[in-house]
């Protein structure tokens, strides 16, 4: 078998992140080369020096070039209250909404029987052991609501109640500034479902 060429090796190197296709990675390739030479260079380096330098957080598992992330060694957070999501870039939205001042623990990823990803992919043995350490008082589960996301909040859920620690999950329901007309069925099922008292 004939080895690829550089250009090759570069399309399908491209085709690695999401989204991304034969023809997205070509344009890609292309680009870099005949115009932005110096951009690609610096892509290079960078990520080179964030695979040298990146690492997980030892206490949440998200990326970090420190034993502990920035939000981990702050002491202004609430170690009461640790929020499970399942990626760093959920991490960082509950973090936008600056409504959340507790600690995390990222799964990098969800319970999948089909993919062969099961409990001890995700670490759920250091995340147990986190929320028994005698500080925490509530682990709030925050993975999305798919089927995958689902099982596992309700698996770690049984997890926790097992050995007597509290666990909630997000609600879910109408989008803020949203009008019921416009918003499917479903949600609006579990809008109902999930109420609260005002």
């Amino acid at each position: 078998m004939q080895s690829l060429s550089a250009l090759e090796e570069l399309m399908a190197a491209l085709r690695c992140l999401p989204g991304v296709g034969p023809k997205s990675a070509q344009r890609m390739a292309y680009h870099l080369l005949q115009r932005d030479q110096t951009g690609a260079g610096r892509l290079s380096s960078a990520l080179r020096g964030a695979l040298d330098r990146i690492r997980h957080c030892e206490r949440c598992n998200s990326f970090s070039e420190a034993a502990l992330c920035e939000l981990c060694a702050s002491p202004r957070r609430d170690g009461a209250l640790l929020c499970v999501v399942e990626s760093p870039g959920d991490l960082l939205m509950v973090e936008q909404t600056q409504s959340y001042r507790g600690l995390y623990f990222v799964l990098l990823g969800v319970l999948s029987p089909l993919d062969g990803i099961g409990p001890k992919d995700l670490h759920l043995d250091r995340l147990i052991a986190r929320a028994t350490d005698g500080v925490v008082q509530e682990v709030v589960l925050a993975t999305n609501f798919t089927n995958e996301g689902e099982a596992t909040a309700h698996y770690i859920a049984e997890m926790l109640r097992a050995r007597g620690v509290r666990a909630t999950r997000i609600a879910r329901g109408v989008p803020l500034g949203g009008e019921l007309e416009y918003v499917d069925v479903g949600t609006i099922s579990q809008a109902i479902l999930d109420r609260r008292g005002l």
